[in-house]
């Protein structure tokens, strides 16, 4: 037989980085108490009405434009309705019909046999991008036997991104989200941290041979890590090919990634197509935006939005920053992408090489090989570093200047991460003044010694 194809396709979920949800006042906050910021309309109260909010709306466009969209002057809201104890309404509001930003695409760089040296750029296809509302969270006791419901999530504001199925394995996925994620964070649009769930991936896998039309696929639903996403969908690809060369068929259904297996496990069933009965939202007019043609001249600005007046004032995307990087500073673009990857390390770096003598190539060893390495083995963040950009500087500057060797810089290093407030210049003084006494010790011991001979 042919050997298989795996296709891959993503949807992600993102919660907008916005002070309240987006239909009602409340505050958004992670981990506040259960059912603490929940008003009237989160809570589905009769007489309620959703008022869209501004902050939600011009997070989409900028991420739409940021991802190469064309954005919708004019989009509708819609009621996907299913049944969830944590989603009171009973249905969510959506953009189904007529999405906020459609036909876009995001270029993402991946290794080539793992190695950094061997880096090549591909693009999947951004199908749309949609706004719409998160749900609640249930809260399952098992020891009980029953579920809590926190509403403190319901009505966030989230953007759903769906990309097409242009890609082939976990890796790729992975460096795609990855990518996503750093567009979202230097935008603002999003703070994207997986951990706290505001950014959530839902994969879609299936497996053909070449030629054939694409296979049954099957959607891994909820994965809140980049890791397990990779190991997710090719855990998937795999069970799918084992399962057709035996014999077996494949069920489009849902299924969750256990992190303690490494394996996917079934969750429930799509073959029976489910009727969402979507519905134009009658509580929200159509969302109208504007770019500089078509804004009229007596429109007071403060109450639309312009789509170019968001385009200008874009920030540099991650792509960008590398090239600049790369071109400012000489260093290899696989260590530009090091430096991007790592919240906070590219600041970092430039910090240093600011206050430093040293050229940027011999920085860029240092802030890898020693200050990275210190930080994942005690699994800390760049912003948690004992050791600050100033320090590394200063014990750098003693380097270049050639007052300590650079195993002498090494050891001055290790005492700097004990952060106990000393300058690496104290260090190297307190050792060599230690150097000196222990010289002199030795000296007075050969010399007891000879005194000894002499005296037998």
């Amino acid at each position: 037989l042919a050997p298989w194809v795996p296709v891959v396709g993503l949807e992600i979920h993102a919660q907008i980085s916005s002070n309240s949800k987006l239909f009602s006042g409340s505050q958004v906050q992670f981990a506040a108490p259960p059912n603490s910021l929940v008003s009237f309309f989160d809570a589905s109260l009769p007489g309620t009405l959703p008022v869209l909010n501004r902050r939600c709306v011009e997070a989409a466009v900028m991420t739409g434009l940021a991802l190469n969209c064309s954005i919708n002057k004019k989009s509708l809201f819609d009621r996907k309705h299913y049944f969830y104890a944590d989603l009171p309404t009973g249905y969510q509001i959506t953009q189904q019909r007529v999405p906020i930003a459609v036909n876009g695409s995001l270029s993402y760089s991946l290794c080539m046999d793992n190695k950094m040296s061997q880096m090549v750029t591909k693009t999947v296809r951004i199908k749309q991008i949609q706004l719409e509302q998160d749900s609640g969270k249930s809260l399952h006791d098992d020891a009980r036997r029953q579920t809590l419901v926190d509403l403190n999530r319901a009505g966030v504001g989230l953007m759903e991104v769906v990309m097409e199925p242009d890609m082939c394995c976990g890796e790729e996925a992975a460096a795609a989200v990855r990518e996503l994620q750093l567009i979202l964070q230097t935008l603002g649009s999003s703070q994207a941290v997986m951990a706290e769930g505001q950014l959530r991936v839902d994969a879609n896998v299936s497996v053909h041979h070449p030629g054939e039309p694409y296979g049954v696929r099957t959607e891994v639903k909820n994965i809140n890590s980049i890791r397990f996403l990779a190991k997710a969908i090719d855990y998937e690809i795999q069970r799918q090919i084992e399962e057709l060369e035996n014999g077996g068929t494949i069920l489009n259904e849902t299924r969750a990634f256990d992190s303690r297996l490494g394996c996917t496990v079934p969750m429930r069933d799509k073959e029976g197509k489910q009727d969402y009965r979507f519905m134009p939202e009658p509580n929200l007019p159509p969302l109208i935006l504007y770019d500089a043609k078509s804004l009229p001249a007596n429109m007071n600005h403060e109450q639309v939005i312009n789509i170019d007046w968001i385009r200008e004032r874009l920030p540099d995307l991650p792509s960008v920053k590398r090239e600049k990087l790369v071109e400012q500073y000489g260093i290899l673009p696989e260590h530009s992408f090091t430096l991007l990857n790592e919240d906070g390390l590219a600041d970092f770096f430039e910090n240093v090489v600011e206050q430093t003598q040293m050229k940027p190539k011999k920085v860029i060893g240092w802030i890898l090989k020693d200050l990275l390495s210190y930080l994942k083995q005690h699994s800390l963040s760049v912003k948690e570093s004992p050791v600050s950009s100033l320090l590394l500087a200063d014990l750098l500057n003693l380097l270049e200047k050639k007052v300590i060797s650079s195993t002498a810089a090494k050891q001055v290093l290790a005492e700097l991460w004990k952060g106990e407030g000393k300058t690496p210049l104290e260090i190297v003084k307190e050792q060599k003044l230690q150097l000196l006494q222990d010289q002199k010790e030795l000296e007075q011991i050969c010399q007891a010694v000879i005194d000894g001979q002499e005296n037998e």
